[in-house]
């Protein structure tokens, strides 16, 4: 009932994911009303990567101001997935699971309930804490051997906030951000991923120089074939809009381009594409989450 009072929320929080040893951090901003426009800005805490997840009448977007470009989707995001930061979304998962578990105790209400991340199967069950006021504590997110994969820690929520009438268009949030990169990013060395699908290994590797910088292409054949490309980035001079095919991922350190068949990022000055035929989406996720480590030898 708080959140149907409620045409509009606001919200700060730091969120920690969890890959073996790896953690990743983000202090994230949420901005919502009307229950169809969302702004969700994520900065890494480790290097200030800014990205934004916005969804206005025209779609739904991931803005990368730095590099002066937005991906733009025909998405159902955020509303066909669970989503750790959104208010709403968490009310959803506890109304949606009829076997939900929960309990009272001096001062907070806690539920346990089931997730959906169909790209992401590992990620079994939430805790989710609300104190006396109703207002959100923090949220656990559990594999299925009950280790905490992601954990959102929330620091302010504001109900029924005003917002400007451009405050949720592509323009407005681009004016935000100043910080264009205008370095030409180079290879140090390519990075090779520490996990491969049994049966598969690396066959070809290629080289190519661009314009301005480098690109390379991984074959990699056996029983699961895929091809991992990995390349420098490119800046554009002008705020370009990239219309794709696919959903907003949040893979570790940055998000993601996530399609049924391939999954795209960029991290550290890098641009990396993977592609398969046969991998199924959470294969081409713990590939992808394996390229993160320093590099090493092939």
């Amino acid at each position: 009932k708080k959140m149907e009072d409620s045409n509009s929320y606001k919200l700060k929080g730091e969120l920690e994911i969890s890959n073996n040893d790896d953690i990743y951090n983000y202090d994230i901003e949420v901005s919502h009303k009307d229950n169809k426009y969302y702004k969700v800005v994520m900065e890494n805490k480790s290097n200030s990567y800014v990205q934004v997840i916005l969804k206005n009448d025209d779609g739904v977007y991931i803005v990368t101001p730095s590099l002066n470009k937005s991906f733009k989707f025909q998405s159902e995001w955020p509303y066909d997935n669970s989503q750790i930061y959104l208010y709403d979304s968490l009310i959803k998962d506890i109304e949606n699971d009829n076997e939900r578990k929960y309990k009272v105790t001096e001062d907070e209400y806690v539920f346990i309930t089931k997730v959906k991340y169909p790209n992401n199967t590992n990620l079994v069950k939430q805790k989710i804490v609300f104190n006396k006021k109703l207002k959100l504590k923090e949220v656990l997110i559990y594999d299925n051997n009950s280790i905490v994969r992601m954990k959102m820690k929330f620091n302010n929520i504001e109900f029924n906030p005003s917002f400007d009438d451009d405050y949720f268009k592509l323009n407005n949030v681009m004016s935000t951000f100043s910080d264009i990169d205008d370095e030409i990013s180079v290879f140090n060395e390519v990075i090779y991923p520490l996990f491969l699908p049994s049966g598969t290994k690396l066959v070809d590797e290629e080289k190519i120089k661009k314009d301005n910088g480098e690109r390379v292409i991984m074959t990699f054949e056996g029983e699961k074939p895929f091809l991992l490309v990995e390349e420098t980035i490119n800046v554009e001079d002008e705020f370009t809009i990239i219309p794709t095919y696919g959903e907003p991922y949040l893979l570790m350190d940055t998000l993601g381009i996530m399609t049924d068949n391939s999954l795209s990022w960029v991290s550290n000055g890098i641009e990396y594409y993977i592609v398969s035929d046969v991998l199924k989406q959470n294969e081409l996720i713990e590939i992808a989450q394996s390229i993160y480590s320093l590099p090493t030898m092939k």
